[in-house]
C-alpha cells in the first residue's frame, strides 16, 4: 500500500479540498402562484404541478 513519505500541508489539504463545498439547489418559480419550487416537484404552495392541480392543499 502507498503511504505518504512527508505530510501534505494545510495549503495543499486546502487545494485538494476546494471543490467539495455545499451547493444551493436550484429553483424554478411555480407556474400557477409564482413561489420558487425544486423542479419536477409539486407546488407545496397550491399543489400545481405543470399547469394542473395534482394535490388539494388546505387554507390555514
Amino acid at each position: 500500500m502507498a503511504n505518504p513519505k512527508r505530510r501534505h500541508s494545510k495549503s495543499r489539504r486546502g487545494k485538494r479540498r476546494a471543490h467539495d463545498f455545499l451547493t444551493t439547489p436550484n429553483l424554478s418559480t411555480c407556474s400557477h402562484c409564482g413561489s420558487p419550487v425544486l423542479p419536477h416537484r409539486v407546488c407545496p404552495n397550491c399543489g400545481y404541478y405543470k399547469d394542473r392541480q395534482v394535490i388539494e392543499v388546505e387554507e390555514v
